[in-house]
């Protein structure tokens, strides 16, 4: 089928993700792009016992993720592309931004300097305008933490 969302969670693989998201949007591969967990076993070890058996997860770099986006979108599965940070998915959207083109932000936490935007969405305002200037350059950015709640728009957020 194809790449059916584009997610930004800093948990990176968890159960929301996984039963929330995965099972009604018949999730079969979960494409998990972080240069760190790219380079780490044990952390990949950890990411995989939150996944069923039946879905395929590939952790990789940002660079290989913009090399095998085209082939991730026409390869037959259903697919989610999930990275910790909005800079990762900016590069991503960057390199296939066919592909990357309807971003969902799923959970932005609390760190110093960001205020909340929604319960579940914490920005600075530097990243806020960087949001801005992503969806200005064609996506189309929604925050919404499970598919049965209403997305709400960029713009709703400041």
């Amino acid at each position: 089928m194809s790449i059916v969302l584009c997610r930004i969670d800093d948990r990176l693989i968890h159960g929301q993700v996984v039963i929330g998201w995965g099972r009604p949007l018949g999730i079969n591969l979960i494409i998990l792009v972080d240069d760190q967990v790219a380079g780490s076993p044990w952390e990949q070890d950890l990411y995989r016992m939150a996944v069923a058996p039946e879905i395929e997860v590939r952790f990789v770099t940002i660079a290989e993720a913009a090399a095998n986006m085209n082939e991730w979108q026409a390869n037959g599965k259903r697919g989610m592309v999930l990275t910790g940070d909005l800079d990762t998915m900016a590069a991503l959207h960057a390199a296939s931004p066919d592909v990357v083109h309807r971003i969902n932000l799923g959970g932005i936490h609390h760190r110093p300097g960001r205020r909340e935007r929604l319960p579940f969405i914490y920005l600075t305002d530097q990243e806020l305008r960087g949001l801005h200037a992503l969806e200005e350059s064609g996506a189309m950015i929604t925050a919404q933490d499970l598919p049965t709640t209403t997305p709400v728009a960029l713009s709703s957020l400041g």
